[in-house]
């Protein structure tokens, strides 16, 4: 199987969830590369350093809600502000233990997410992303 993205981004603080989500996306073969951020503010800051240093941000990015110092809600409003042709090719999931409906109706009414999984994400889940990005 050949790998579906150069690489992938996850936003996470909890180490256990990480692991789990590297493990199967090693497992899947989904992508090369994992960059790791533990919160909403380093991310933004680290895509931001990418996009300056190579001009590309990941076309894959899962992000968990609930974090310190900036949570995915707020990772969410900085990433729209960078501008669309950066961003137009990148996917964001939402990887989160919340089962609150309200988060499900709130991650869809940003056009940046397109998918929310509840922790953990299993094969199945990457394997609906593979057949989102293959389409």
């Amino acid at each position: 199987m050949i790998e579906y993205v150069e690489n992938a981004c996850v936003i996470d603080d909890d180490p256990i969830s990480v692991f789990g989500l590297k493990k199967t996306i090693k497992e899947t073969k989904f992508c090369k590369e994992i960059i790791v951020y533990e919160n909403g503010y380093e991310a933004i800051n680290g895509l931001k350093d990418l996009l300056n240093t190579n001009g590309n941000i990941p076309p894959i990015i899962f992000l968990d809600l609930n974090m310190p110092i900036m949570d995915g809600w707020d990772f969410l409003e900085d990433f729209i502000k960078i501008p669309e042709e950066n961003r137009k090719n990148v996917r964001i999931y939402i990887v989160s233990s919340s089962v609150d409906p309200r988060d499900l109706i709130k991650a869809k009414s940003y056009s940046a997410v397109n998918n929310f999984f509840v922790k953990p994400v299993t094969t199945i889940d990457l394997q609906k992303v593979i057949d989102e990005i293959s389409e």
